[in-house]
């Protein structure tokens, strides 16, 4: 609220059914904001739209809620929009987490020449081209003040007159294209957009789909088919329609090459080597070993038992982290040793009739023991991005402001990361005190700089991130009083929120392995309910239950629900919960203080023996 403290200004929050306690967070720390609380999910149109028919300023602004602005960022941009009476709208240099320009700040028509340079890629080709450049206007200086087309959403300023005399965002539009088609009519009205250089914000990650995404393609081109067949011409609409559908099969099918070359091209290279060694290995157990007794291999043994066995040990090192980032290789030794278990446990259990070798099965998982982690090693001595083993534990962080705030910032890191690689303090004396910022980072090798924002305005970190000279170092911003730290590298990405330690919920080893561990006692129960339901307390909500937890929309444990909504929302997500810590402990009942940490050592510090034990304690209660 410190930017709108010198204006006369009305803040509206309008929120379209979340479910992470965000409204209840807004109402109790923001009690002047004017919250709009929809049942539904309405879209971005229809949500704005309901504030700006009740917003009685000169001048609109849409804001994304994925945004840092300058303390003077609205002066600013009042200050120009009252010295030039014929701007409509107005937009402004946004930067990511990186303190990169992102192009989307200006922007011209779509029309079908703009994107058919865009999509086939001459508009990147040829950014300085007046013809070519034209669809984020690569040609205009982004340290300058320019006339553009469309402005976006992401910060929209409007001027209430000219909203009265076009109309406001077409509420056709759920996500996507209503920036541009607003920006369009603005212009029809007789005003005009611009770009303003003099105010910047941090854009995080752009609008609620992640960019490059299937759902992002679909929803974006065909919000620019609406606006086609809305203000071209029929035949003009036509051929835009055209340049829209191949846009969607060739980004759709790009989207699903890359997501799955991605996701498999690593297995893929692990079980092809893994088979490799078990071919060569079995055919010389054959010949060289086994040829006295007359021992021959059937064709099925290496089209079906050899990869059923390569499938085991890459099923089971993913389940053990093994292709999880950063790399560790110790999570991939204990997937191949888990899976070289399991294989010989099959292996007992079988008959003697399809029992080839257990010899082979040996030098397998040797062969794969020093394969499969040497291939990582391989990667990471080559530098492939993503390949960087235990990265996290050698972070080297860099804490910008006072001493009492760093210190505050340095123990949340340290229950996040268990040895940090580096942990550096940056104090300050005021607000000026950053000119010897970047020899400090150069120095000390630092891969991420941490701001405080209660020692360090935003003016200043947005101008330490634009002018820094190590593109490699990331930004974070440490809130106050706050347990997260935020801030994403780039418009693409989700960014970090470190708030949980050591075993946190949020790892994807602890995710994958609680929902397996759902699934097994769902299993489990299912199979075994026309005995257990006569012990509990609510018979037919434990079928309720295990349907609902097998199709992933419950976990058995989880948090207390029902507490205060202002401290949950700091809590990672995950499904609602059947039992909860409440329900593992011996006598009595804490307060309301004592639940919130018993939710918050839950996500901070996972174990599957602490679920088996709730629910053995809670066993009855499995119907609730």
């Amino acid at each position: 609220m410190v930017a709108v403290q010198n204006l006369d200004a009305e803040v509206f929050v309008v929120d379209n059914k979340s479910v992470d306690g965000s409204v209840a967070m807004v109402a109790n720390k923001f009690p002047s904001v004017n919250l709009i609380a929809n049942k539904d999910n309405v879209g971005f149109s229809k949500a704005n739209n309901q504030a700006m028919r009740i917003a009685k300023g000169e001048y609109v602004l849409l804001l994304n809620p994925d945004t840092l602005v300058e303390e003077d960022t609205f002066e600013k941009v009042v200050r120009f929009m009252d010295e030039h009476p014929d701007a409509g709208g107005l937009g402004i240099n946004m930067v990511d987490g990186k303190g990169n320009f992102l192009p989307e700040s200006k922007r011209s028509l779509p029309t079908p020449e703009v994107a058919f340079y865009k999509i086939f890629g001459l508009s990147w080709l040829f950014p300085k081209s007046t013809r070519f450049g034209k669809y984020h206007l690569t040609y205009l200086s982004k340290d300058a003040t320019h006339e553009i087309e469309v402005l976006s959403g992401a910060f929209m300023l409007m001027r209430k007159t000219a909203l009265d005399k076009v109309g406001l965002l077409d509420e056709d539009y759920f996500m996507y294209g209503e920036d541009i088609d607003l920006s369009y009519r603005i212009i029809q009205g007789g005003f005009k957009n611009y770009y303003y250089h003099e105010a910047r914000i941090i854009h995080y990650k752009g609008e609620s789909t992640k960019k490059g995404s299937l759902n992002y393609v679909f929803v974006f081109y065909n919000a620019m088919a609406i606006f086609a067949r809305k203000h071209f011409s029929k035949e003009r609409a036509q051929l835009f329609s055209l340049l829209i559908n191949f846009a969607i099969l060739l980004r759709a099918s790009m989207s699903l090459a890359n997501r799955f070359v991605k996701r498999i091209s690593l297995p893929i290279l692990d079980g092809l080597f893994i088979y490799a060694g078990l071919f060569a290995v079995s055919n010389y157990w054959e010949s060289a070993v086994k040829a006295g007794e007359g021992l021959h291999y059937p064709k099925e043994f290496f089209l079906l038992v050899l990869p059923v066995y390569v499938l085991i040990w890459l099923v089971s090192m993913h389940f053990s982290g093994g292709y999880d980032k950063p790399v560790k290789l110790s999570n991939l030794v204990r997937g191949l040793i888990a899976g070289s278990a399991i294989i010989l446990i099959g292996y007992g259990l079988m008959g003697e009739e399809v029992r080839f070798s257990r010899a082979v099965i040996l030098i397998g998982s040797v062969w794969a023991l020093l394969t499969i982690p040497s291939i990582r090693l391989l990667l990471h001595a080559l530098k492939v991005e993503g390949f960087n083993l235990n990265s996290e534990k050698t972070k080297r962080f860099l804490v910008v402001g006072k001493s009492d705030e760093i210190g505050r910032v340095e123990n949340l890191l340290k229950d996040t990361f268990k040895t940090p690689g580096f942990i550096g303090r940056y104090e300050v004396a005021d607000e000026n005190d950053l000119s010897q910022l970047d020899d400090f980072i150069r120095i000390n090798k630092v891969g991420e700089v941490i701001f405080c924002a209660k020692d360090i305005p935003a003016q200043r970190i947005i101008d330490c991130m634009t002018q820094t000279n190590f593109p490699e170092v990331d930004f974070k911003i440490a809130p106050t009083e706050s347990m997260f730290l935020i801030g994403s590298n780039s418009i693409n990405t989700a960014g970090d929120l470190y708030a949980f330690g050591i075993n946190a919920i949020t790892k994807p080893t602890n995710q994958r392995v609680k929902r397996l561990l759902d699934l097994i006692l769902g299993l489990l129960f299912l199979s075994l309910s026309p005995l257990i339901i006569w012990f509990m307390k609510k018979p037919f909500g434990l079928l309720k239950n295990v349907i609902l937890v097998l199709i992933g929309k419950r976990t058995w444990v989880g948090y207390i629900k029902d507490l205060n909504a202002d401290q949950n929302f700091h809590l990672p997500k995950i499904a609602d919960s059947v039992l909860n810590p409440q329900d593992g402990l011996e006598a009595g009942e804490p307060d309301e203080d004592g639940l919130l940490r018993l939710n918050m050592l839950y996500a901070k510090d996972y174990r599957v023996a602490n679920d088996l034990n709730i629910v053995f304690k809670g066993f009855r209660d499995l119907g609730r």
